[in-house]
């Protein structure tokens, strides 16, 4: 035990807020995350920083948008000297451990320039996000080679699932009935089990991974934060019994779109629907393939989470451990005709948060919902207020949610930003869009949702009206929407032209550069006599000061 809390920070990668029972799935149960609700707070308008794996993990991982750490797509590397969640940590005392996956790709070419050993102490952190490396396991693809920074494939050949890629062979592919090894990147192969035991997973081998670290961990005797961070529900969508045939099409919730969504005017929104993982998803019969796999991912998930929980509770971490619960974006399923992410309807930039905390002073807010607008950049001031750093508002965008956890005031915000880059995709090519025009950014204040659309009109739902954002306002000629579109995007203009990257402007260096001003720097007095009189100090008196 140690005298600040720890906290392990639980992220499911392209998790939707909605396939969780305690925010009213209902079909997919899930019983150890709804008890970890029950003793913490749940949010129910929790919105990330991009609807991408990487840019809004980076932003996670670093407290501050996208457009100030600058890494807007997946494989964009973080820039050497941005400061992450983990140097914060360490300055504290605390440390920063990721079990898990980041999507983190390291700047090589600015440690090159600025002479930084990629192998150093320095260069390995910039490397992994500012983490202490447990264990990481970023997924591959098909023709990707052997993982190098996790040990699952070693795990898996040293439990005899052996072959060139363990990974794509076992874990995420399923055998016919004649043995035939099919890949689950394939659609038409997500309701087979497996190639694997449930135990021999990757959902079940990081959570095993977690409990040893948190074992070892005990016996350091520093605080830490560790980032469990699974890669499932992601495609591919395949798990391992009993899970795969857990749900069928009678658990499938019917798709959220319209005729006219799929008609629509707007030049971006048909490329979207266009794009072969939106035309895919918009087909029936694939979401009955892949979502009763997708829901058996979720309800692996939470079996595990049991699991851990159970563990913590018997080793006495859970009476001193915060518990965060979360994912990094949503996954569409067929919704408002798409698939995957990329875009902001709330089944992509919305995600579940749950936060438990341990401590005497959250005892009044336990089991309750709170509906305040959060951003996913809010985690990191959170974590390093109860690690015991010190407020760094020159860096850190994000806001303490401690208030919220302990019942207190202090915490407020009018709106919530998600941005994405959609420069590599088929909609950038489809409208010929050059890399620099082919952006959007999200402003929602809780009631309306609008999203500038770069060379094109803007996008605009009115969620207390129309909550399931079938119907877009952003060409409307009523003159409530022509204001709200107006008043939105002079809100983001304001946002946009903040100090996002002043970084260096520490609280000292700014009372310094206060007080040159104030006394220091003599620009514009006549003679003594007006500098008396406007400062109350006699020049004489002044000491000579550096220019």
């Amino acid at each position: 035990m140690t005298d600040k809390p720890n906290v392990l920070w639980i992220m499911a990668d392209q998790l939707r807020f909605d396939y969780l029972s305690c925010y009213g799935h209902p079909h997919l149960h899930t019983p150890h995350i709804d008890a970890l609700a029950d003793r913490g707070v749940r949010f129910t308008n929790t919105y990330v920083q991009s609807p991408v794996c990487g840019p809004s993990r980076m932003s996670a991982y670093t407290g501050r948008y996208v457009r100030s750490h600058g890494s807007t797509w997946n494989g964009m590397p973080l820039r050497i000297g941005e400061p992450t969640l983990g140097d914060h940590l360490r300055e504290a005392g605390a440390r920063a451990v990721l079990v898990g996956k980041t999507h983190m790709a390291a700047d090589a070419e600015g440690m090159a320039w600025l002479g930084i050993d990629p192998k150093s102490e320095i260069g390995v952190r910039a490397s992994e996000c500012g983490f202490e490396v447990f264990e990481r396991d970023d997924g591959l693809h098909p023709d990707s080679p052997r993982q190098q920074w996790s040990a699952y494939d070693d795990y898996l050949v040293a439990h005899g699932y052996d072959s060139d890629n363990p990974w794509e062979d076992f874990a995420n592919s399923g055998k016919d009935d004649d043995g035939e090894l099919l890949s689950a990147w394939l659609l038409k192969n997500s309701r087979m089990a497996a190639n694997v035991p449930e135990e021999h997973s990757e959902t079940a081998y990081m959570t095993d991974r977690a409990m040893d670290f948190m074992e070892q961990a005990t016996a350091d005797g520093r605080p830490w934060m560790c980032h469990l961070s699974y890669i499932k529900p992601h495609w591919p969508y395949i798990v391992p019994a009993p899970y795969h045939d857990m749900y069928d099409e009678r658990h499938i919730v019917p798709p959220v779109r319209s005729t006219a969504e799929r008609d629509t005017d707007h030049p971006l929104m048909r490329a979207y629907h266009d794009a072969r993982v939106c035309k895919s998803f918009s087909r029936d019969h694939v979401r009955e393939h892949v979502i009763p796999a997708y829901m058996g991912l979720i309800k692996q998930l939470d079996d595990n989470l049991g699991r851990l929980f159970a563990w913590m509770d018997e080793k006495g971490l859970s009476q001193n451990t915060i518990v965060v619960f979360t994912s990094d974006h949503g996954d569409y399923m067929g919704d408002h005709w798409m698939g995957d992410k990329d875009f902001y309807h709330e089944m992509a930039v919305k995600v579940p948060l749950i936060i438990a905390d341990p401590r005497p002073e959250a005892d009044a807010t336990r089991g309750s919902v709170s509906d305040a607008l959060i951003e996913m950049i809010d985690l990191a001031p959170t974590f390093m207020s109860a690690l015991g750093c010190t407020p760094k508002p020159h860096i850190i965008e994000g806001r303490d949610l401690t208030p919220l956890l302990h019942g207190t005031e202090g915490f407020s915000r009018k709106y919530a930003i998600s941005e994405h880059d959609y420069h590599w995709s088929d909609m950038a090519r489809t409208l010929e869009q050059r890399q620099e025009d082919a952006h959007t950014k999200m402003i929602f204040d809780g009631r309306w949702k609008y999203i500038r659309c770069e060379g094109f009109r803007p996008v605009l739902f009115d969620l207390a009206t129309d909550p399931s954002e079938l119907t877009d306002l952003g060409g409307s000629t009523d003159a409530e929407h022509i204001t709200v579109r107006a008043r939105m995007e002079a809100a983001l203009l304001d946002w946009a032209t903040r100090h996002h990257t002043r970084i260096t402007a520490t609280p000292s260096l700014l009372a310094r550069q206060k007080m040159a001003a104030e006394s220091g720097i003599l620009i514009g007095f006549w003679d003594e006599d007006e500098y008396f009189t406007t400062t109350g100090k006699r020049f004489e008196d002044l000491k000579p000061v550096g220019r």
